[in-house]
């Protein structure tokens, strides 16, 4: 696991990290998000030491890396192994021969050498592209690459910097899928820099927003996505657009705030006592299920005179009610 404590990086006057503060257990995956200038780059360098911290610790497995000498530090880095936006491969050598790079740089023997970058291409799906060169290859399969020569030391830390930025969408799924398998069968703990929130709800357990070097939130997925509160919520869920509504009646948001709000929520407004006559209308709505727990946000018109006991019958089953701003023909386009 990855323990981060007070972690602050300056570059002369200017703070660029701010007293950071993370932990990733093993197994598990942590998104890290932002806006550009947030910090999230400088986090990453400083956690695979690339940039040294001003000051705070990182402990990988228990080890401080604060604390070791150069070479004492050049072998613990082996615990971390880290994929770019762009995978730096050398394009006068073949796909194998970049990910045997590592293990030639410790003076492994070819045979040991051969046998691990036959099992790590085997697990990227790309065994039939070993004697390619980077210039043959697509951005996924390059990306592959990456991933693979960032597990030939064995590390028990994986950290992505942005590495499905810029690939179709078809092509980042396959890669979420790949870094989620490998987390299975390696037990490895991720840590995920990215600024595409879709990445977060596909692949992520946990995630933490940075702005201005600090952590302004943090959490489970669920529980983030669940708070009717949260900035990170609506980041995660955005709002869609709403129908205009033409008439009188009152507008409300509702959106999940408990693992266990009915599906048929909705629907069965008609027949809960005291309610049969209110007509509700839904000028947008977004359901989806993440890590099998359903999610979502609804802007509901009801028709006027609508009974008191209404918002109490939407919070009991688990919803958080609000009053909202009526939409209008300009905001629905």
């Amino acid at each position: 696991m990855i323990e981060i404590e007070n972690l602050t990086k300056r570059f002369g006057d200017r703070t660029v990290l701010d007293g950071i503060s993370l932990s990733v257990a093993d197994g598990e995956i942590l998104a890290v998000v932002g806006p550009s200038g947030a910090g999230k780059s400088t986090l990453s360098r400083c956690i695979s030491f690339l940039e040294r911290p001003t000051s705070g610790t990182v402990r990988v497995n228990g080890k401080d890396f604060t604390t070791l000498s150069a070479e004492d530090l050049v072998a613990a880095r082996r615990n971390i192994g880290v994929i770019f936006q762009t995978a730096p491969l050398l394009r006068r050598r073949t796909v194998a021969q970049n990910v045997a790079l590592p293990l030639e740089y410790l003076g492994a023997t070819a045979a040991s050498v051969d046998r691990r970058v036959g099992e790590l291409l085997e697990r990227v799906g790309l065994t039939d592209r070993s004697a390619a060169f980077p210039g043959q290859l697509s951005g996924g399969q390059k990306q592959r690459v990456g991933i693979a020569r960032a597990l030939a030391l064995g590390p028990s830390l994986l950290l992505s910097d942005e590495a499905t930025s810029g690939l179709d969408p078809a092509t980042t799924k396959s890669i979420l899928a790949l870094l989620s398998h490998l987390r299975d069968e390696y037990g490895l703990s991720i840590i995920l820099i990215t600024h595409e929130m879709e990445v977060v709800r596909e692949i992520a357990d946990s995630v933490a927003r940075i702005a201005d070097g600090r952590i302004i939130e943090s959490g489970s997925v669920e529980d983030i996505i669940l708070d009717p509160e949260s900035v990170l919520a609506h980041e995660l869920l955005p709002d869609r657009p709403s129908v205009p509504l033409r008439g009188d009646g009152e507008v409300w948001e509702v959106s999940y705030a408990s693992r266990d709000v009915p599906l048929d929520w909705l629907t069965s407004i008609q027949d809960a006592p005291g309610l049969s006559g209110t007509r509700v209308s839904v000028l947008s709505a977004s359901v989806e299920s993440i890590r099998g727990i359903a999610v979502g946000r609804a802007v509901l018109a009801l028709s006027p005179g609508a009974p008191s006991g209404f918002a109490r019958y939407l919070t009991e089953r688990g919803l958080h009610v609000r009053t909202a701003a009526r939409p209008s023909a300009e905001a629905a386009t």
